[in-house]
């Protein structure tokens, strides 16, 4: 597939953009060698610099950031803000903590261990990010800002569809400050991904996507012996205890699952509850998701956005088919869709047994799997039968028996009385098939650094 921006709710292709030359490719490579020769050497001070100044352009022009993310993946308005106003609490969080969480550690070693000991964490070197669609900005704001901040610098390879705002994240950091070369976007063919995974130069990669894509781009960096994090797929539980609120529950519902056209890896998927509140949330739901409007992306009132693309469209409408084939209930709900653009009608699937295969799979749009569970035993069990493992949510008025029970879920993020949260200072990641490493935070900065024992000691004779 070619990098082109193709208006999901009118199916306008507004641009084309040409893959990368080989050449071009191993010039970005040979410049992010040599940015990273004197960047790694630069200040935490003067790196900060830059991540201020790339947060301030982005809250100085946001309108306009925001709009080629709704130009390009249909993302309703207030969301693309937010998506821009998140990316920007990002680079400010680096700014403010990097140096801090990466300064050198000492070590509490034995007395009978003579000498001092500290532990640095030095940037590896030049990294590639391969990044989804979904979240244009912040999905490269959450590996740029931490691994920059560190002293690394990066390749990046955006999603097909998105390629003007792969170009902005580069035009942005240009602008606020970095060094030509520390940042690169590449329309790369995926023959070209493998070229760059196998450069010499090259010390890690990052990618946010499919379990595809992650399959073999672990492969590819494992045989190169390269460190990868892989973000993945969900299919995150969002359990709904006896004591819940149920109104606030249904609300949080509602935005959990349909946010982001349900194109997130961490929605709230499985809605699981327990049996004697199913029939009644179920009723709400219903009517709660009545309540969307679905439209042109650009009109502010609207708040069910289409797809990202026709494909994704038809694919999910496959699934959805597949899943009934198998013996599935689908309802269709909300409000009527319009009949061109990227739409898919919002969609209650119930009675997905164990044989089922849709059971574990990922809904990639607004599409709400319902079960009902015997107890909350139950609710935990059909909430961890699942080969993802990457958010989830409990909902109860028991704050304390929430966490209890958000404790028995197996996945890299659980919240209470919310669906999975994303901000600038929450980590991010999970386990199992939703893929491995963690993003923000003191984690992801230090995911690519070489954590190095130094050890200065004067020992006369024998250890």
């Amino acid at each position: 597939m070619s990098y082109a921006t193709i208006n999901p709710y009118s199916g306008e292709t507004v641009a084309t953009f040409p893959f990368a030359t080989d050449d071009e490719v191993r010039k970005a490579l040979d410049d992010a060698q040599s940015a990273f020769e004197a960047w790694r050497k630069t200040p935490f001070a003067e790196r900060a610099a830059v991540m201020r100044k790339a947060a301030e352009i982005l809250r100085k022009e946001k309108s306009e950031y925001a709009r080629l993310l709704t130009l390009e993946m249909g993302k309703v308005t207030a969301e693309a803000e937010a998506e821009v106003d998140l990316s920007a609490d990002i680079f400010d969080y680096y700014a403010k903590h990097a140096e801090a969480q990466l300064a050198p550690r000492k070590l509490d070693v034995d007395p009978s261990t003579k000498g001092e000991y500290k532990l640095l964490a030095e940037p590896l070197g030049v990294l590639l990010a391969i990044e989804p669609w979904n979240f244009p900005y912040y999905q490269v704001a959450r590996i740029i800002a931490p691994q920059l901040s560190a002293g690394n610098t990066l390749l990046l390879k955006h999603a097909s569809i998105v390629p003007q705002s792969a170009q902005a994240m580069q035009k942005l950091m240009l602008e606020a400050g970095l060094p030509a070369g520390a940042f690169t976007n590449l329309f790369a063919t995926r023959d070209q991904l493998e070229l760059i995974i196998n450069d010499v130069r090259v010390r890690g990669v990052a990618l946010t996507g499919s379990e595809k894509a992650g399959q073999v781009v672990a492969t590819q960096a494992s045989q190169a012996l390269k460190k990868a994090t892989l973000e993945l797929g969900g299919n995150d539980a969002f359990v709904v205890l006896a004591d819940a609120d149920l109104d606030k529950t249904v609300k949080w519902g509602v935005f959990g699952r349909h946010w982001n056209g349900g194109q997130v890896c961490c929605s709230s998927k499985r809605m699981i509850i327990v049996d004697e509140l199913y029939d009644r949330y179920r009723e709400k739901y219903v009517k709660g998701v009545e309540g969307l409007k679905a439209g042109d992306p650009f009109d502010s009132a609207t708040t069910l956005a289409p797809l990202s693309s026709q494909e994704a469209a038809d694919q999910l409408k496959a699934r959805i088919a597949e899943a009934v084939k198998h013996g599935a209930t689908a309802t269709e709900v909300g409000p009527k869709v319009p009949e061109t653009g990227a739409f898919v009608q919002p969609t209650i699937l119930e009675n997905v047994g164990l044989d089922n295969p849709a059971r574990y799979w990922e809904f990639f749009g607004p599409v709400s799997m319902l079960f009902r569970a015997k107890d909350e035993e139950d609710a935990v069990a059909i909430a961890n039968d699942t080969p993802f493992g990457l958010g989830g949510s409990v909902f109860t008025s028991d704050l304390k028996h929430g966490e209890e029970v958000a404790r028995k879920i197996s996945t890299g993020m659980v919240f209470v009385n919310h669906p999975t949260m994303v901000k600038a200072d929450i980590p991010f990641g999970g386990v199992r098939n939703s893929g491995f490493g963690r993003e923000l935070l003191d984690l992801g900065i230090k995911e690519f650094v070489n954590h190095k024992v130094v050890g200065v000691a004067d020992i006369d004779g024998d250890f």
